[in-house]
């Protein structure tokens, strides 16, 4: 499994990847093997911020539909539109072109509480 470094990681299997106060959120390699086939994913919250902790959007996999929560407060800019006709992509690319949203961060250093690669590793038993 993979994890990478420059990113930082939640205790519910979302990454971020920020640039600026710009980032960029999915889920990991973790979540997408725990989820399955990935079939649907619905994000409704593009154009609002979502606070810490709330859920931004649901991904639906052959055999459960999941919650996806925000790991910092942000306005979601975008939402990845290769999802729509590709949904598969989380699971191939999780941390490439299977990203979800991008948003503009409220505050750049919440990202620093955030779990390191290591820690999140140790979180999931890898």
């Amino acid at each position: 499994m993979d994890f990478p470094a420059g990113l930082k990681y939640t205790k519910d299997h979302e990454w971020i990847k920020v640039e600026g106060d710009i980032a960029y959120i999915g889920i990991t390699e973790f979540a997408q093997r725990e989820l399955g086939d990935i079939v649907y994913i619905d994000i409704t919250s593009l154009g609002k911020e979502v606070a810490k902790d709330e859920v931004f959007g649901t991904v639906e996999a052959v055999k459960t539909v999941s919650d996806l929560f925000m790991p910092v407060t942000g306005t979601i800019n975008e939402v990845n539109p290769a999802l729509d006709k590709q949904p598969e992509l989380v699971n191939s690319d999780p941390y490439g072109e299977g990203w979800m949203v991008k948003i503009t961060l409220s505050d750049t250093s919440a990202v620093d509480a955030l779990l390191t690669a290591d820690s999140y590793k140790s979180l999931v038993g890898a």
